[in-house]
């Protein structure tokens, strides 16, 4: 199953690229990593690249970004001057320009999804990530409250701002990849898709826009089938869209059957390995004899790009320190391994679908 193209970015980590200068400036980019962070949040949030980069090539003084701001020279100043080390800036003659840096962090959707999640849901929590790992519980959970055993459970109650930058983070990687994955769906022609783990709704609505007769069921949290009913109501092909509420990992709960597909969409990344196998396996009875398992997922070592791959592996921290504990954007093989063990066989591995993801089509053995 594994091809040189599907271990594509296994290659950026054979060997120490950095001359030993090179990697003690690196080291010190981490060690002052979280001042980094802030203050790239602060430069941007506060309108100070937003100044620098209108004023173009030419660039602009400290003092005429003062003079646009109700902020302090002294503010401004240590601000532009950290943003000079960080890269975001550069400055000729008394005059500050923005950097390609400071524009992606200033214009680019994904930088822009990625730094709201980790200031909104994980910045205060990381400071337990060291006893997340040691307990193996999300003990950076508790900044949301201390009665949530996982993040989902605390997803529909958080505050409005917080909700729309997790939402943003999760919907940014796989929204580019539903017009893709519609027609690998319907090549079965499937009447009945189970989409397991639905949160918003988005796929299912997809599906039923996409085809006029087929009919979903949403299967996930009870929390999490209100917030995807109060998207689903504004269509009126909504109707073709039913829920079967469950937290899926009670022993006793069991998945609805008779579905063509059984379709899961960066949902089981939210689990451990066992888990896993555990979803898997109830999956099997939800599945007609001759039904698809289809699964998207986002896996490190498949990336075509370094920075993806980067990405997904700080990832798996929220995974560790906010939502559960236990779970990881996988490396292909482990995951693999889970899904033949629950009593499937991959029939087609597609990678490169949409910005990162890979689809797995799978039967029963």
């Amino acid at each position: 199953m594994q091809t040189k193209e599907t271990r594509s970015s296994m290659r950026f980590y054979e060997e120490d690229k950095l001359a030993a200068v090179d990697a003690k400036f690196e080291a010190q980019k981490i060690a002052f990593a979280p001042f980094v962070f802030q203050a790239s949040m602060a430069l941007r949030d506060l309108g100070i690249l937003k100044i620098i980069e209108d004023a173009g090539v030419t660039g602009i003084s400290q003092d005429d970004v003062v003079a646009k701001l109700t902020l302090s020279t002294y503010g401004v100043r240590v601000l532009v001057e950290a943003g000079l080390g960080m890269g975001l800036l550069i400055c000729k003659d008394g005059k500050y320009a923005l950097t390609r840096v400071g524009h992606y962090i200033l214009n680019d959707s994904m930088t822009i999804a990625n730094m709201d999640f980790v200031q909104d849901i994980n910045y205060q929590g990381f400071f337990h990530l060291k006893e997340s790992i040691e307990t193996g519980k999300p003990k950076g959970l508790k900044v949301f409250g201390e009665h949530y055993e996982t993040f989902y459970q605390a997803l529909s109650e958080l505050p409005e701002k917080e909700k729309q930058s997790w939402l943003a983070f999760d919907h940014f990687y796989s929204d580019d990849s539903f017009n893709k994955v519609l027609p690998m769906v319907f090549k079965f022609n499937p009447k009945k898709i189970l989409d397991v783990g639905g949160n918003t709704g988005k796929w299912s609505l997809s599906c039923v826009h996409h085809n006029q007769d087929v009919q979903m069921t949403i299967a996930d949290l009870p929390q999490q089938i209100a917030m995807a009913k109060e998207n689903i109501n504004q269509y009126k092909e909504g109707n073709r869209i039913s829920y079967h509420p469950l937290d899926i990992l009670k022993a006793e709960s069991t998945l609805p059957a008779g579905f063509d597909v059984v379709w899961m969409s960066q949902f089981l990344d939210c689990f451990s390995e066992n888990e896993i196998v555990s979803i898997l396996k109830k999956s099997l009875s939800s599945l007609n004899d001759n039904g698809k398992l289809i699964i998207m997922e986002t896996f490190w070592d498949r990336q075509k790009f370094e920075a993806a791959a980067f990405c997904l592996q700080q990832t798996s921290l929220y995974f560790t320190c906010i939502a559960n504990g236990n779970s990881q954007m996988y490396h292909s093989e482990v995951f693999i391994r889970c899904v033949e063990k629950a009593g499937f066989v991959i029939e087609e591995d597609i990678n490169n679908v949409g910005i990162s993801h890979t689809v797995l089509i799978c039967k029963k053995k």
